[in-house]
């Protein structure tokens, strides 16, 4: 269900480090020091048109590749987004619930399935604007590459992808899920529009510098700063990691949150670190 697929989207985008400005860049040649050409592709997680419709560059290096990688291959089973007893009754009031049951119906969701999810999952989702279509820009890749024949492989197991933020307390989650009820629609399409121009523009230093303004006054600064070394850094180095174990061994196209890519611990320096060259490339 496309829903699934979109659960860790806003949050992984908010996320960035400070980027330099020499890595504005979201789509990039990796040559590798042998010169096999790899390709790394900055995603926004969302079914938005604006993102979804590739230019030729994009196609014409996903033809040119063996293997495609995004973040998770795999969908997960219901357990990984399931609070592990009981269900949000317990925890939220009417009129909270009210605000789910409406968030639910408006994102396509059953009620029943959205009682028992992990809160913080609830709160990444209901932070997105109402869904147009059922695929999002990473899984429209997906689609394209296993047309092409490509393998296609994760960066991460369905487990490491949805247990990231297992180890916040109920309350802590919950306390994500109240902020987000809080915010009015209008808000969050706005900060959405504020995140999209700042991705067209192929910005990756515009994009990291939003995120403590975006998230100022909603979360406090200890529970943020433990989400952000869950969310990315710790993240950055497994997906570093297995991004280049695959690159050294044949050419493969990587499309990653735009988060992943700038920063002393993202994807770029990883590349540069591990002696590639890059080159940053047109959308």
């Amino acid at each position: 269900m496309r829903w699934v697929w979109l659960l860790l989207t806003t949050v992984f985008l908010l996320l960035s480090q400070q980027a330099e400005a020499a890595e504005k860049g979201l789509f990039w040649q990796l040559e590798s020091p042998s010169g096999q050409v790899s390709y790394l592709f900055g995603t926004m997680h969302t079914d938005d048109n604006r993102v979804t419709n590739f230019p030729p560059s994009v196609i014409q290096a996903l033809k040119n590749v063996d293997t495609f990688m995004l973040e998770v291959a795999d969908a997960p089973p219901a357990s990984l987004l399931q609070l592990p007893q009981g269900n949000l009754k317990q925890y939220l009031s009417e009129t909270e619930l009210e605000q789910v049951a409406r968030l639910a119906d408006m994102h396509v969701m059953p009620m029943e399935m959205v009682l028992r999810m992990k809160p913080w999952l609830l709160a990444v989702l209901f932070d997105l604007p109402k869904p147009q279509t059922p695929f999002a820009q990473d899984l429209l890749l997906k689609a394209k590459a296993e047309e092409l024949d490509k393998r296609v492989l994760g960066l991460e197991s369905p487990q490491e992808h949805f247990g990231v933020m297992d180890n916040l307390t109920t309350e802590e989650q919950l306390q994500m899920l109240r902020a987000v009820l809080k915010r009015s629609q209008k808000q969050k399409e706005n900060d959405f529009e504020r995140l999209m121009k700042a991705y067209l523009a192929g910005d990756s230093e515009q994009v990291a510098n939003m995120d403590d303004a975006m998230t100022q006054g909603v979360l406090p600064a200890a529970l943020w700063q433990r989400m952000r070394v869950k969310l990315l850094d710790e993240r950055n180095v497994l997906m570093a990691d297995r991004s280049l174990e695959q690159a050294k061994q044949g050419r493969v196209f990587i499309a990653v949150g735009a988060a992943h890519l700038a920063g002393k611990d993202g994807l770029i320096q990883a590349f540069r670190q591990a002696g590639f060259k890059l080159t940053p490339l047109k959308k």
